[in-house]
């Protein structure tokens, strides 16, 4: 079904059913007891550093049972670790998974399409370079943090390739391993090229980035048989601002904004100007989209309560920017404020 050229009301109940969807089928007995198995064999905790654009959906692209990645996203894939939040976020995620004994895998990713420079990545204007280039910055902030040795935390910059979701490993030592160039037959050897590629990782977190490598292969082969349409640059018709956005699967759907810099008002102004364009130029109706809002919480009572609160600045402060700088896009701005269940990932509207 093509939602992007429905009326919003549509939109807008399609996606709320999705989001039940999702928490059901994350909520089932196989779904549980997949991310326990898969725990169990890859221990590793893996963070993925990315683009606001719901096309780098790195669960998907790499077969990976969800929940098992945690997704921290910004325009563009823009991080500086010196922002409160974003450092409080991975310091915390980082001390409780060293804290039970395991390791942290951290994938700081930068995209591109090779069809099309301007499929890539509208918040570096299209610069792969410079996009590339903030990526080693972050490594080196990560480094800086967690330390040099990679005994705990192991960066690497992550290309990814948005026409096939193909993934590009860039080792230390300057090379680099392009998932779409290899097929089901280099898997025996992926553990060997692994490890020439990082020669410093430990055994443990090699083993677990391999099945992402290897899923990653079986993903690229299938969207090369889908033989997916390219042609669409933009169609985007939310905002979703915060976090709890991992049941958006489909790509220029939707505009994905983590609640990390201190300047939120850009991300958000970069995302309505989008959006605004997409209107103008007929690639989606322009009787409304969306902004929604999204705070997890792990406990009930004060954790939840906190969420609520911060969901409802998030709606309030976002509507306010496009209320400023996009008064004609405001009034046919649809707005839904939720929290999500952690536990459940069930996505709880509050307004």
């Amino acid at each position: 079904m093509d939602i992007h050229n429905k009326p919003i009301q549509q939109r807008i109940d399609w996606l709320l059913g999705l989001a039940r969807k999702h928490s059901t089928s994350y909520g089932s007995p196989e779904s549980f007891l997949a991310r326990e198995r898969y725990l169990a064999e890859h221990p590793s905790a893996i963070v993925v550093l990315k683009c606001m654009d719901g096309r780098i959906n790195i669960p998907v692209a790499t077969n990976t049972p969800p929940g098992i990645i945690q997704p921290i996203r910004n325009l563009g894939g823009m991080f500086n670790l010196g922002w409160p939040h974003l450092g409080e976020v991975l310091a915390n995620y980082v001390h409780e998974r060293v804290a039970t004994g395991r390791r942290v895998l951290m994938l700081i990713t930068y995209h591109f399409s090779k069809g099309d420079k301007h499929r890539g990545c509208a918040g570096f204007c299209f610069d792969t370079e410079a996009a590339k280039a903030h990526t080693y910055t972050i490594k080196k902030q990560v480094e800086y943090t967690f330390g040099s040795g990679h005994g705990t935390v192991y960066p690497i910059v992550c290309g990814f390739e948005t026409d096939e979701d193909a993934l590009i490993l860039h080792g230390t030592n300057g090379e680099v391993l392009d998932v779409s160039k290899l097929g089901a037959e280099d898997g025996d050897a992926l553990g060997k090229r692994l490890a020439l590629l990082y020669p410093d990782m430990p055994n443990q977190i090699r083993l677990d980035l391999l099945p992402l490598v290897l899923g990653n292969i079986d993903h690229i082969a299938e969207v090369k048989r889908a033989a997916r349409a390219l042609d669409i640059e933009h169609r985007e018709w939310m905002i979703c601002l915060g976090r709890g956005f991992d049941f958006l699967h489909m790509p220029n759907l939707a505009l994905i904004i983590g609640p990390y810099s201190p300047d939120l008002a850009d991300p958000i102004r970069q995302a309505a100007g989008i959006i605004e364009n997409n209107m103008r130029a007929g690639r989606i109706p322009d009787d409304g989209f969306l902004l929604l809002a999204s705070a997890p919480y792990v406990e009930i009572g004060v954790d939840r309560a906190r969420a609520e609160l911060k969901s409802r600045f998030l709606s309030q402060f976002a509507a306010e920017v496009v209320r400023t700088e996009y008064p004609e896009l405001a009034s046919k701005m649809f707005m839904q404020t939720a929290v999500l269940n952690w536990h459940s990932r069930d996505l709880e509207n509050i307004d």
